[in-house]
């Protein structure tokens, strides 16, 4: 494994009918949308744990008890762990602080994103050499990835609080809380992500 001294932290939702995935219910119903959440999950750890970059840590939600979550732990080598916090901003800062006690570097991913691969990792991880923060933002106006490291802590309460989770405008605030917090950052190429029933025909799975 590369020694980045960093962690690369995975939030998932587990794939529940009807709990996770709703913007596509419409299109695939609860079912197909939960299926396809297992896909995307699979798929993100399998990409991640072929990497060998840093350890994984797989952030879940409501708690880390469904048994694809600990199928996949054993199947790909993880830390499991439950998200913790009264909404996600406040989740994802728990997770980001957590490691960046016992790391340098702390990257955070969703399973949202079938392009993000190992090379997109691996420039994630680089850039972190040179800014105390990176962003990949997601074409749909949100990000795919957000990585920080310890000297960028104190910014944490700043990047995840009180943020419109799930509108266009999630990166652009980011952008400019990283400017007035004065933490500057590596920006990485847009990816595509699937939240909307449009985006699924984009992407063909294993």
């Amino acid at each position: 494994m590369s020694t980045y001294g960093a962690r690369i932290l995975v939030f998932a939702k587990a794939p529940v009918p009807g709990a996770c995935k709703t913007r596509l219910i419409p299109a695939l119903g609860a079912e197909g949308a939960a299926r396809l959440a297992e896909t995307l999950l699979r798929e993100t750890l399998e990409r991640v744990a072929s990497a060998r970059l840093a350890p994984i840590e797989l952030w879940c939600a409501p708690d880390a008890t469904h048994p694809v979550f600990s199928a996949l732990a054993e199947r790909v080598g993880l830390q499991l762990e439950t998200q913790r916090g009264s909404d996600l901003g406040a989740r994802m800062q728990t997770a980001t602080a957590g490691a960046l006690v016992t790391s340098e570097r702390a990257v955070l991913i969703g399973t949202d994103c079938p392009a993000l691969d190992a090379d997109y990792l691996r420039q994630a991880l680089s850039a972190l050499n040179n800014q105390p923060a990176v962003l990949g933002p997601a074409d749909d106006g949100g990000y795919v990835l957000l990585g920080l490291r310890r000297d960028a802590a104190p910014a944490l309460p700043a990047l995840f609080a009180s943020m419109p989770w799930g509108s266009d405008r999630i990166a652009a605030i980011t952008r400019a809380r990283m400017r007035e917090a004065h933490v500057d950052w590596v920006e990485l190429p847009s990816l595509a992500d699937i939240d909307r029933p449009e985006d699924v025909a984009q992407v063909s799975f294993r």
